[in-house]
């Protein structure tokens, strides 16, 4: 297991305490509860959710989209609070303090609902991104390349939303597909009860459809997820490279829990730097050592762009570059907030999203 899973349930952990006692708050403030029934809101509170979290950590009850949903639904009613506070500390001197409060407490359930409509719409409605960029080297024509990552097929993200990826890819003419990691969400139990292979099968372009594995399509089941991929008719590469007609190199690194991966450098000595190289690293740690290499395209994903704010500001903390698109050197660097989400189907801060890149030649 991946050390971020610690420090997540340690962050849960603490974050869960305020967040509860602000929850026992807000109900206490909607009910207008008595003294006694506040106490009894806040232990019961506190007694719930802690044990859930002690089950989930001792692994007695396998409960971690239970435990994220929580979190997040306590979360969002944090935020919808604060905005009542901050409505009623600007109109208080203007409106009776007392009616104030009722229409507060009219409002507060609609308010939560549509937040939580809203992150549900960022998680399922993809938007999509254009890029260009000119590289430092002959390009013989354009490339219109097509990029998303971080799908995490399972049972609550698969055949319906690949058919929508497909559709896009063809509309938008993308010439190449490239796919940095996290197709799978840790296995292929969904993807094959749910027979998503003609689905994923619709990804289809002129130059090929390319993919490398991220770290949770390496929790242990990395050959079936390599060998389903493979018969969808992707090409993974497993820290390797190729080259394409003669025209550019696409380089697939694994994820960096492969311990044995080899470096990029030692892949690109395989490769003909001379032409255009792009390359797939699903993690963006190493972007500056990167910039250094004659690397011209990284596309990565893993970051989700935090999925859910504030988690964007740790994201923004932990890489150079955790979201977006940044030209360093000769090297253009890209990545996506995923298309998919990581365990809840919620994005806040984030949306779920697909990258066109244009290339052009100097």
């Amino acid at each position: 297991m991946e050390y971020r899973y610690y420090i997540t349930t340690a962050i849960a952990i603490l974050s869960l305490q305020f967040l509860l006692f602000n929850f026992s708050r807000t109900v206490s403030w909607l009910l207008n509860l008595s003294a006694k029934s506040r106490k009894i809101v806040m232990v019961s509170s506190y007694i719930v959710a802690n044990t859930l979290i002690i089950l989930h950590v001792t692994r007695t009850l396998h409960s971690f989209r239970t435990v994220a949903l929580m979190l997040a639904l306590l979360l969002f009613i944090f935020f919808i609070r604060v905005i009542c506070i901050a409505v009623y500390t600007v109109f208080k001197r203007a409106v009776d303090p007392t009616k104030l409060h009722q229409w507060l407490r009219i409002a507060y359930l609609p308010a939560l609902s549509g937040l939580i409509g809203f992150t549900l719409y960022n998680a399922y409605i993809p938007k999509v991104e254009h890029y260009q960029v000119t590289l430092n080297k002959p390009l013989e024509t354009p490339i219109k390349i097509g990029m998303a990552s971080d799908f995490h097929l399972g049972k609550l993200f698969g055949s319906k939303q690949l058919d929508n990826l497909a559709a896009i890819f063809e509309r938008e003419k993308v010439d190449l597909i490239l796919l940095p990691g996290d197709i799978m969400d840790d296995n292929v139990e969904a993807y094959l009860a749910e027979n998503m292979q003609p689905n994923l099968e619709k990804l289809k372009a002129p130059l090929g459809v390319y993919a490398t594995m991220g770290n949770h399509d390496l929790f242990g089941a990395e050959k079936a997820i390599y060998d389903e991929l493979t018969k969808a008719g992707i090409h993974v590469l497993w820290d390797q490279a190729v080259e394409i007609d003669g025209k550019f190199a696409i380089v697939g690194r694994n994820d960096e829990l492969v311990k044995t991966r080899p470096t990029t450098e030692q892949l690109l000595k395989e490769v003909n730097t001379d032409v255009p190289v792009f390359l797939m690293d699903h993690r963006p740690t190493q972007i500056e050592e990167h910039s250094k290499l004659p690397i011209d395209i990284q596309v990565s994903g893993h970051a989700h762009k935090g999925q859910i704010f504030p988690a964007n500001l740790i994201t923004s903390l932990i890489y150079r570059l955790d979201y977006g698109y940044e030209q360093i050197g000769n090297g253009h660097f890209f990545v996506t907030s995923g298309y998919g989400f990581w365990g809840i189907p919620m994005r806040l801060g984030s949306q779920s999203e697909v990258m066109i890149i244009e290339v052009k030649g100097k």
